[in-house]
């Protein structure tokens, strides 16, 4: 049986791919930092509802050291490591000349540099299977730029630049790196937006509703599978249609 490690495992997105991979016979380690409760909770689900393993981690992704054993924990309870979904992200929105130091390095270290502390972490295991993927959470804001969110941009534009460089590195040991650009997706990410501005949104999306865990999550199990097998350092928009 195939082993999948999901980062920011405990809500939204990074929940909704835990549960994707499971129904797709994996077994999984959810890595959180501060939600203990609902990862565990969402661990026995997985376990009850489709029969496989499953175990909640504390991780901060941005500390080397913690990532490392994050992914040791995979290889140490099921000898193997076929798939990394870096989701663990945090979001900020501030006037750019207000941004602070500490600001821009918490956001710099858990979204771009703890993809890049799990997947150096996961590599090594990968490289030596000769097999596996990693799939990177970044934002259509990664893509084009938010106003007001120079931070985040800046990190999610820097997981785009590493998916691609990295998916040429590990191509040549049969890993795959691709990324995924969601649009406005229906996460607690959301609760500190206005509804005025949440509908403004919607009307700006071309399909014309909100996104859901769901249908990022769906993407992840694709992009993960056989079925994707000859795609690797692409960037998938699951948006809308709202960046074109």
């Amino acid at each position: 049986m195939k082993t999948a490690v999901v980062t920011g495992a405990s809500r939204g997105i990074g929940a909704a791919c835990a549960v994707a991979l499971a129904k797709s016979g994996y077994n999984v380690i959810l890595g959180y930092k501060v939600n203990k409760e609902r990862a565990e909770q969402l661990a026995e689900v997985l376990i009850s509802g489709y029969g496989i393993a499953a175990i909640a981690q504390k991780a901060d992704v941005s500390l080397s050291s913690e990532a490392d054993a994050l992914i040791e924990t995979a290889y140490r309870n099921f000898g193997r490591v076929d798939v990394l979904v870096n989701n663990a992200g945090i979001a900020g929105f501030k006037l750019f000349t207000e941004i602070t130091d500490e600001e821009w390095n918490e956001m710099i270290g858990t979204n771009l540099t703890g993809v890049f502390n799990c997947s150096r972490a996961a590599a090594r295991y990968m490289i030596n299977q000769k097999s596996g993927s990693i799939v990177n959470i970044s934002s259509m804001w990664g893509q084009v730029g938010a106003s007001c969110e120079v931070h985040y941009s800046a990190s999610k534009a820097g997981v785009i630049g590493l998916t691609q460089a990295l998916a040429k590195e590990l191509a040549p040991s049969n890993v795959r790196v691709n990324c995924i650009c969601p649009g406005v997706i229906k996460t607690d990410m959301l609760s500190e937006i206005d509804e005025e501005t949440i509908a403004s949104l919607v009307e700006e999306t071309p399909l014309g509703r909100l996104g859901t865990p769901k249908d990022i999550a769906d993407s992840v199990a694709f992009l993960c599978s056989d079925r994707a097998e000859f795609i690797t350092g692409q960037v998938l928009g699951v948006n809308g249609g709202f960046v074109i």
